[in-house]
């Protein structure tokens, strides 16, 4: 078999497909392993560039790929649809994935460190709870309105004018209200307790500490970029950067006019 240079693997839980280049651009591995084959496929493989599709697991992929001496490169998928020939199938995908990694003008994902995918779930387990607590306010202001109880917006409020409003409500209402009460009770403590933890790793990471002088930057957001960006010398300048998270205008131009809309949101929110 030729010399494999590049190889494009299209991920999924248990079934996973190879599509393998030589230099000249040749099909010289087109393959479909189980999930505990994955490893040892790509092990008897010489060094190679090996491109992925940048979705659940691909981060780990990447590092066990790395330490098996290949290079890794990890791609956004909307980048990688172009240049599927036909119709959508893992084999397809596969191949599109190695005909999109050699592009010189591809943008791809740095492969994050477990730390950095460590500090990610601290932020997302928060964000979870902090949706989960809303969800809980709204349905008490909801509750209380069908008693004639008209709750304020803010969530301390609605705290204390809840939990007076319900002694004159009847004892099945009341025993609901009360539920819920302690149920955000719980969940202000589990995100006390996650921003005690982020303030903390903060201290300890020197680029988040560098992070926190800008103005408007605090302990959680300094960590979620050093955790997200990993090594900021990906981007050429700020304005790289911005665009990458999405703090860049949506844009539709055509025949040489500029047409800018509002704040596209495409990164990373």
């Amino acid at each position: 078999m030729e010399q494999i240079t590049t190889v494009g693997i299209d991920l999924a839980k248990n079934v996973f497909s190879l599509h393998g280049v030589d230099g000249a651009g040749r099909v010289v591995l087109r393959r479909t392993v189980r999930r505990d084959q994955l490893v040892a496929t790509v092990a008897a493989l010489s060094p190679c560039l090996i491109g992925m599709e940048a979705c659940s697991g691909a981060h780990e992929w990447g590092r066990r790929f790395q330490g098996l001496g290949h290079s890794v490169r990890l791609m956004a998928p909307k980048f990688v649809a172009p240049y599927r020939k036909s119709g959508k199938n893992d084999g397809n995908d596969a191949e599109a994935i190695c005909e999109a990694v050699t592009r010189p003008n591809m943008r791809f994902v740095p492969v994050k460190s477990a730390e950095q995918q460590a500090l990610l779930a601290l932020h997302r387990v928060r964000h979870g709870f902090v949706v989960e607590r809303t969800a809980i306010i709204n349905r008490l202001r909801g509750l209380m309105s069908e008693f004639g109880v008209v709750l304020p917006l803010r969530s301390i409020t609605v705290r204390r004018q809840a939990a007076a409003a319900a002694e004159s409500l009847p004892e099945l209402a009341k025993r609901a209200i009360g539920d819920l009460l302690e149920q955000l009770r719980l969940l202000d403590e589990r995100i006390g307790s996650y921003d005690r933890e982020i303030e903390a790793q903060a201290r300890l990471s020197e680029p988040a500490q560098r992070l926190m002088k800008i103005r408007g930057i605090g302990a959680t957001t300094a960590l979620a970029i050093v955790a997200t960006v990993g090594n900021a010398r990906e981007f050429n300048n700020g304005r790289q950067f911005a665009a990458w998270i999405g703090l860049t205008p949506s844009q539709y131009s055509t025949g040489g006019k500029a047409h800018l809309g509002h704040i596209s949101k495409r990164g990373d929110a």
